[in-house]
Parts: C-alpha cells; structure tokens; sequence
C-alpha cells in the first residue's frame, strides 16, 4: 500500500514539475532530463537590428574623397521651394476658383516638376549642404563676434546647394485645394505623407506626392547628392501648427472658460504626435528654421507686435524643433526697410532672439556679412510657376534647370509664358 501511494506521489510530483518546465519554456528552448540532472534551459538570440538605410548616405563620402576647396567667395547656391502640389488635376479644376488657381500656379510647383528639378540640379553636379556647415559665428582678438563664410571641403566637381522649403505646415486651405495632409512616421522608420484623395475621399500614405518623403527617397537612391547625410531646411510659421500638427495654442481661450481643458488635451495629443516625426526627421538630415509664428511682414508691422510673435514662434514651435539660428522673412520683407544696409530696431532685435542668418528672396543667391552687428544677410531663388513661365528667369536658372523641360503646360492652367 505504502508502495502504491509513493508511486503515485512521485507521478503527480512529476507532472507537476513538467508543468512548471514548460511555464518556463516560454522564455527559451527547455528540456526536461531523466532523474535529477539540472534542466538546461538555450536563451532566445535577440534579433539582429534593422541597419538604418540613411548610414549609407551619411557615410557615401569618406574625408580623404573631400580634395576640393570651396571658398567664401565662391557662391553657396539655395532654392527653396513651398509645398508641391499633389493632385495638380483637382487644384487646377474647376472644383477649385479661378483666382486661387492663379495663385498656386504662381506660389507652387507640383510634385512631378519638383521629381524634375532634383533630377536636373543633381546631372549637374549639385551637392546638397548644410546651412549650419557655410556660415558659423566666431570671435575676433577683441571679443567682437561676427559671421563667417567657412570653406567648404567638396568631392571633386560637385557645387553646393542649400534647399529650404517654406510653409512646411499643411494649412487648412491645401488640405482642400489638392496637397498631402501631414508628414507622419511610417512603420519601416522613414517618413512619409498622409494624403486624402480629393477625387475618391481614400486616406493613404505616400512617398511619391510630397516633397520631403520625395527627396528623401531621392538622396537614398543617390547618396552622393548629399555631404554628410545633409537634406534641406524646413521654414516654419505656427499660426496653425507644424508639419500638419495642430499644436498652436488658442491665447483667447482663458485658463477658465469650461472648452480649455478639451483644447489643451486635444493639442497635448498633436504635441506628442510629432515628437517622433521631428525626431527622425532631424536624424535624417533635415534642419528647422523660423518664418515668424503668424506669417507677418517683417517690413511693416510694428516692433511690438514682431516681439510678441517672435516670442510665441519661441514657445510653440521652438520648443518642439529645437533652437535655431536661421529667420526665413515671410514675402521676402527685409526688416526696417533695408537689412542689407540699414541695421534698426526690429533687425536688432531679432538678432536679439539668436538669429543669425536672415535669408530673404531675390534673383540669385546673393549674400552680405553685416558688418556693425553679428548676422548675415543672404537671399535664394524661388523655383514655381511664377519663375518657371519667366524668359528672364529662364536665363536666372539655367544652371540649375531648363525651365522649358520642368514645367507642365498639361496639367497647369492655360496662363502662357514669356520665353
């Protein structure tokens, strides 16, 4: 009897423990051993991490492959460009008013043009920089700071090129006139577009219809089009948030009214939403710089009201981006009339507020060193259908493009050229 109750003791001991091997299992490859030797249990290998894709570019060019001297004098080119039109066959449809087909012509160019326009700068030997590696500020032998051209150290035969994009915001107004909707970070780590086609209503994500996912894919396709991983520079207001994120705060909803705590949840989520976009966006190339929070001409409003919204660009957008040291004039309106020359309080002020790079629009990439305060003032060239339609702009960027090959006379309005 004595017999029968040990065996029986030692089966349910036995499956007990066989129980608890395989609970254990879960973590590893278990095996279960006769008698009493120790149970050897051969960890899960911990998987191999997906190499980032960007390395490449950041890496394409070695230091001993930088042999050519790119001097201060030589001119540092910049184009910058807005948002590129999506759906170029809605925007420039009758479902949209004659007068805002005008001015999109004018404003934009569409995403196909823009595939164009990279292709061309890049046959002819363009190289992307970027905008923190051409100007830096130093300190002379009397304390005094001021800007500085640095030399540039370049594979041999390529030119450089800055590339800014203005208004990377996602306005309500592009979100009905045929534009992607918001930048997002898809599941493979790279950034792509959320879009909703205006003909079919389908959301979706895309690389192929906006132009940070479209040189992205660009400078992974040709890494020696950028110097040290560098992209471009996104110019950014706030009045409506960032990068198709509502994160701007509402000054005229009080602490107390009863819709403020829905609204500061509401914008929290769009907060952290971006986080991660902003993040890799950085990782990947791409810089920030100011274009005012409220999109204001910095050549006519008052001082007052340019230090309120500095300030807020400050608080809403800086916090998000990071600092930056570059302030892209909204219409291209120089402060106290004439930045170049003229050296008043509103310039004064912002060179105040840290920045240093004052970049306006112009017919080339000109540039100046101020010489009674720390700055530089510097101008860029501006590819969109106004440009692109021009005779004389034809021979303005006829390094960088033909014209007559980038515009797309099928899908644009019947508005003629002058070339």
């Amino acid at each position: 009897m004595r017999t029968r109750l040990t065996r029986t003791a030692a089966l349910i001991l036995s499956a007990v423990l066989a129980l608890s091997l395989a609970a254990c299992g879960k973590e590893g490859t278990t095996e279960t051993l006769p008698n009493n030797t120790p149970t050897v249990t051969t960890p899960t290998p911990e998987p191999t991490p997906t190499p980032d894709p960007y390395e490449a570019v950041r890496t394409y060019w070695s230091e001993d492959q930088l042999t050519q001297a790119w001097g201060p004098d030589q001119v540092v080119e910049h184009l910058f460009f807005h948002p590129v039109i999506a759906y170029p066959e809605y925007t420039f449809s009758s479902a949209i008013s004659q007068t805002r087909q005008e001015g999109l012509d004018d404003w934009m160019v569409t995403a196909d043009e823009f595939k164009k326009i990279l292709q061309s700068v890049y046959d002819r030997g363009y190289i992307l920089v970027n905008m923190g590696d051409v100007w830096s500020e130093v300190t002379d032998e009397n304390g005094v700071t001021r800007m500085q051209r640095n030399t540039l150290m370049l594979p041999e035969g390529k030119k450089p090129l800055i590339i800014s994009f203005d208004d990377v915001n996602y306005y309500e107004y592009m979100l009905a006139e045929g534009f992607t909707s918001k930048l997002v970070l898809g599941e493979d780590g790279q950034i792509w577009a959320e879009t909703k086609d205006p003909f079919t209503g389908e959301v979706s994500l895309t690389q192929d219809l906006d132009a940070t996912p479209i040189l992205d894919q660009f400078v992974l396709q040709h890494p020696d089009f950028s110097l040290n991983g560098a992209k471009a520079i996104f110019s950014l207001t706030g009045y409506e948030g960032i990068l198709g994120y509502r994160t701007q705060n509402d000054i005229d909803i009080a602490a107390d009214d009863p819709a403020r705590p829905a609204f500061d949840a509401k914008r929290q989520a769009e907060i952290e939403a971006v986080k991660p976009v902003i993040q890799r966006l950085k990782e990947t190339g791409w810089t920030f710089g100011s274009h005012t929070w409220g999109h204001i001409r910095l050549d006519s409003k008052p001082l007052e009201s340019i230090q309120r919204d500095t300030v807020r660009w400050a608080e809403e957008v800086g916090s998000l981006v990071g600092p930056t040291n570059i302030l892209f004039y909204p219409h291209g309106g120089r402060p106290d009339g004439d930045d170049w020359h003229t050296t008043g309080p509103v310039f004064q002020y912002l060179q105040s507020q840290g920045f240093r790079i004052f970049a306006s629009v112009g017919i080339n990439s000109f540039s100046y060193i101020k010489k009674d305060i720390s700055a530089v003032i510097c101008d860029r060239l501006h590819p969109d259908g106004t440009t692109l339609r021009n005779g004389k702009a034809l021979e303005w960027y006829k390094q960088f493009y033909d014209a007559r090959e980038i515009i797309d006379l099928d899908v644009r309005p019947n508005l003629g050229t002058t070339w």
